[in-house]
């Protein structure tokens, strides 16, 4: 991945990513959206959304870790951290 990614690309790139595998709106997402109550993501979402940001940023995500993700906003800070 770019060196050079600052947090608002990463977030922008992140919103993107989430939008296509919701199928909704980028606008619809925030870093406050919270990926099942707001995105209404199921679990399976969740796993396949987790898959693509370890491809896309190159993280890996324990259980654990994913766990803690509840936000869009959560999953930007995690992966700016592992970068």
């Amino acid at each position: 991945m770019d060196a050079q990614l600052d947090s608002k690309q990463l977030e922008m790139k992140l919103i993107k990513i989430v939008a296509e595998k919701l199928n909704i709106e980028e606008q619809s997402v925030t870093t406050a959206s919270r990926f099942q109550e707001d995105l209404g993501a199921d679990s399976l979402d969740i796993v396949e959304l987790l898959m693509e940001i370890e491809e896309v940023f190159g993280v890996n995500i324990s259980d654990e870790e994913s766990e803690r993700l509840k936000t869009v906003g959560d999953a930007v800070k995690f992966i700016i951290a592992k970068l």
